[in-house]
């Protein structure tokens, strides 16, 4: 469980130097290094990042990463990386019909880049901004298309097909709030006008009634918090039929990224809906319902983080993973990702931070200051450990920054040195994304600059 006492910000503050350096260091190295030819860098195999995996979902936070860089540092070297290679290379993932991750590649890229034009950290060239938004119409209205009905709601599908929901996705469907903002909507068979704003919100609200738990008895596994990675439904009736998992230990486990993707995403997407109007969300019986629904299932998976998670906040990959018993009271200990029996997963870290300090601020603005404060210390907690070792990588051979990632421990893919029996000591290019991007949050957090959202570069269209 992780031991939530007060963090020095000062401490944080003197992190963060050193981890934009680093982070510039590991970004200009895969700038030189990588063949792109291969596709997206997906995680590193002995320090150096490689491509693998069943879609290309990473190519935005390589690329995000570096607009991140100059937007934290003001070094217009990473500006022109994350400009460049946005304009030469993303085009494709805007139109990629085939997966539930424009939220992730094209926020991180032309969504950074239009929320930077919107504060006046680009120069005042129109057509930039108006090719950012164009190209996140796109994604939005693209990624809208990928929708299954269900009998209570819907919800925009994975990968896998049309019977499968990804909690993932929570955070991906920000991409059409964006392109509702900014005023677009899909067009579908004989011209019907689909509202981008009721699909998010019906997929939020469909992942919250089935893809959290909320200890109410839905099945013998049902735990207050944990989450489910993939929900199958009958595509035939729309009928619910049962949890599954892709990347974790079992259907009645929680792997523990994919409650982080939760965590965050019904946070930010709080965050979001404060800026809505009441007409706007009558469809779902008013902003109150949806504001409940989202603050239980927000509440739940992140009390379900701090209390199975390590004291320094960093989780396992699985709370099922089958050896985890031979590690004794590892709840009560720091993790070691260096045991001989489990790896842990910084990359799932890093996202939980995130969403743990926008859940408390959130809760601390609107009166529920204790509830509130123990998240942010939570969130602290975490940044502050992967801003250090063994976590933060300082070998300037190793291109990652944050070590001791996992990507897809079922199917073997994480490398394993030599010597171990689990892989460790990698990195992952949505965890190094992450890191960044709450390094970036508490900077501007600390120095009081404006809030850090994904909705900045909309939030006067």
């Amino acid at each position: 469980m992780i031991d939530v006492k007060p963090v020095s910000l000062e401490i944080i503050r003197k992190k963060l130097k050193k981890f934009w350096e680093l982070s510039g260091e590991k970004i200009l190295a895969i700038e030189k290094d990588y063949d792109n030819s291969l596709g997206a860098p997906v995680f590193t195999r002995k320090g150096v990042y490689s491509n693998l995996g069943w879609t290309e979902w990473t190519q935005g936070f390589q690329y995000g990463s570096a607009i991140l860089q100059y937007d934290a540092t003001g070094d217009e070297r990473f500006l022109e990386i994350g400009r460049e290679n946005t304009v030469d290379r993303m085009a494709m993932h805007l139109v990629h019909m085939g997966v539930h991750d424009h939220g992730f590649n094209n926020i991180s890229t032309y969504g950074n880049l239009l929320r930077l034009f919107h504060g006046g950290r680009l120069e005042s060239e129109s057509w930039q901004r108006e090719f950012y938004k164009l190209a996140l119409k796109v994604s939005a209205a693209v990624q809208a298309a990928r929708w299954t009905n269900v009998r209570d709601g819907g919800y925009i599908y994975s990968f896998n097909g049309p019977h499968s929901l990804f909690i993932d996705t929570i955070r991906t469907c920000r991409v059409l709030g964006i392109g509702y903002k900014l005023g677009q909507y899909l067009l579908g068979e004989n011209d019907i006008r689909i509202n981008l704003l009721e699909r998010m919100f019906t997929h939020i609200v469909t992942s919250a009634k089935y893809s959290v738990y909320y200890g109410e008895g839905r099945d013998a596994y049902d735990v207050l918090g944990r989450t489910a990675h993939e929900i199958i439904f009958n595509v035939k009736d729309g009928s619910y039929r049962c949890p599954n998992s892709q990347q974790g230990y079992s259907p009645f486990t929680t792997w523990m990224r994919g409650l982080a993707w939760a965590m965050l995403g019904f946070a930010e997407q709080l965050e979001f809906l404060a800026t809505l109007g009441e007409k706007e969300l009558s469809v779902f019986g008013g902003k109150q319902e949806l504001e409940t629904l989202m603050l239980k299932a927000a509440n739940a998976t992140s009390n379900f983080y701090i209390e199975n998670s390590t004291k320094d906040g960093i989780p396992y990959w699985d709370t099922g993973a089958p050896n985890l018993h031979r590690l004794g009271d590892y709840l009560e200990r720091k993790a070691d990702p260096f045991n001989e029996w489990e790896p842990v997963d910084s990359s799932a870290a890093a996202i939980a931070a995130q969403g743990l300090l926008r859940l408390g601020r959130y809760l601390i603005d609107n009166g529920e200051e204790e509830n509130g404060n123990r998240f942010w210390q939570a969130g602290l907690t975490i940044v502050e450990t992967l801003l250090s070792l063994p976590y933060l990588s300082t070998d300037t051979n190793h291109q990652g920054l944050i070590l001791h990632a996992i990507y897809h421990r079922p199917n073997g893919w994480d490398f394993i040195p030599s010597g171990s029996k689990i892989p460790h000591g990698e990195a992952s290019m949505w965890g190094d994304y992450h890191a960044r991007e709450v390094a970036l949050y508490l900077q501007r957090y600390l120095y009081g600059d404006k809030y850090y959202t994904f909705f900045a570069g909309v939030e006067d269209e």
